[in-house]
């Protein structure tokens, strides 16, 4: 590590703990412990997404591109905590292990994307399950860590910071989050209208398909519970990951099962398709994924307005999300206060192409007057563009704030 790179990181890993010990973090903790167990607080604010690359805060100078993404990762931490939402920032940076898997693809099958004239533009999926034979080369997953490269990986960072900053390995399988939701990769796979005209021209062969990746993420998961490589850095659920009915994560735990944990899971891909089939195509194959977690959220940027009552078999759910495209006040009547609603409001017309403060006034107004009575949230997420505004996200959460304490 060249002595440039060494500077510039430690200057930056000093600067982030310093707000990791902020007094308001424990704030914020226990607002989130009480908000996600169900019990009464303010809505919370979540800034997920802040279309970091149009800032030129996220310009970085590391040499090494592996330090360097430890630098944009403080320098992101750094801007995100000026906008003063309720995220939580933990005192430690983590490294993630390196998970061996098929070298084709997660499932032994290379996933073609095709790309895009414009470096911002949508790529081209090109799915190498074209036949329904082509199932047949998928690869059955197992849980395992290149224990080489992860301890060189994390001896590095912590050569570097080490000494100012614990250094959290993540050890959890590979297999989680969107490569262990089923959904994300079935498209990738398949390709979208062919997985839809498969529910209807060949059910059982899709069955077969989904009974299949059900299974292998289900043993990955095993695997790793067996290993001792679940830990309470591991919680997932797309919000600060509290809960007074769990631990709250921690850097360099001891091993944990997984019912000390919050799991996310979603099927963004399935959105067109009507509650019956997405329960039978979908919901039941995740499932038994999500069951033996703690605690649960579900959904992402799909619209749940017509499936919550699906939705509500998980038998841990915590967490429901209300995208853009969802009917907030009938998700509100559907969720009730039995569990979170995470509402989602649309970033175009939070923050995206241009800035209208009575627009935003209106709109927040209006979907959380719906859903009064419930326990709210309030995600910024998907966030393209601010145009290249850096005091916009700052400004929506001032906004928000004022809406919420009108209600």
């Amino acid at each position: 590590m060249n002595s440039t790179d060494k500077t510039i990181l430690r200057d930056l890993a000093k600067k982030y703990m310093e707000i990791c010990h902020m007094d308001v973090q424990e704030e914020r903790r226990a607002l989130w412990r009480r908000h996600n167990s169900l019990k009464r607080t303010r809505p919370l604010i979540y800034v997920r997404a802040f279309a970091w690359r149009e800032m030129s805060a996220s310009r970085c100078q590391c040499e090494d591109p592996f330090y360097r993404s430890y630098e944009d990762f403080f320098r992101r931490m750094l801007f995100w905590e000026t906008f003063d939402d309720d995220s939580i920032f933990e005192p430690w940076v983590t490294v993630s292990a390196v998970c061996v898997t098929p070298p084709e693809g997660i499932w032994g099958l290379p996933v073609q994307w095709l790309e895009s004239d414009d470096p911002r533009g949508a790529k081209q999926l090109d799915p190498p399950i074209k036949e329904p034979e082509d199932f047949g080369r998928m690869v059955a997953p197992h849980h395992a860590i290149d224990e080489e490269e992860t301890a060189r990986r994390a001896d590095s960072l912590h050569g570097a910071i080490g000494d100012l900053i614990p250094i959290n390995v993540d050890r959890g399988p590979a297999y989680r989050m969107w490569n262990g939701d089923i959904s994300t990769q079935l498209i990738q796979l398949r390709g979208l209208e062919q997985v839809m005209w498969d529910m209807v021209d060949r059910p059982d062969w899709l069955h077969e398909v989904l009974a299949f990746m059900r299974d292998g993420i289900l043993r990955t998961h095993e695997e790793a519970e067996q290993a001792g490589d679940w830990a309470l850095c591991a919680h997932q659920n797309q919000a600060m990951p509290y809960a007074e009915e769990l631990y709250d994560p921690a850097a360099n735990s001891d091993p944990v099962t997984r019912d000390k944990l919050w799991t996310f899971c979603a099927s963004q891909e399935t959105t067109s398709v009507g509650p019956a089939m997405f329960d039978e195509f979908m919901l039941q194959y995740q499932i038994p994924i999500m069951e033996p977690f703690g605690l649960a959220a579900y959904g992402c940027c799909e619209d749940l307005t017509r499936k919550i009552e699906q939705v509500k078999q998980i038998p841990n759910l915590r967490r429901i999300a209300v995208s853009p495209m969802a009917d907030a006040g009938k998700c509100a009547e559907q969720i009730g206060e039995d569990y979170v609603l995470s509402y989602r409001p649309s970033p175009t017309d939070m923050v995206g192409y241009g800035f209208d403060p009575d627009r935003i006034r209106g709109i927040l107004r209006r979907d959380l007057s719906a859903c009064r009575g419930c326990h709210v949230d309030i995600t910024l997420k998907d966030v393209e563009t601010v145009q290249s505004d850096p005091e916009r996200v700052r400004r929506w959460v001032e906004i928000t704030r004022e809406v919420i304490e009108e209600q």
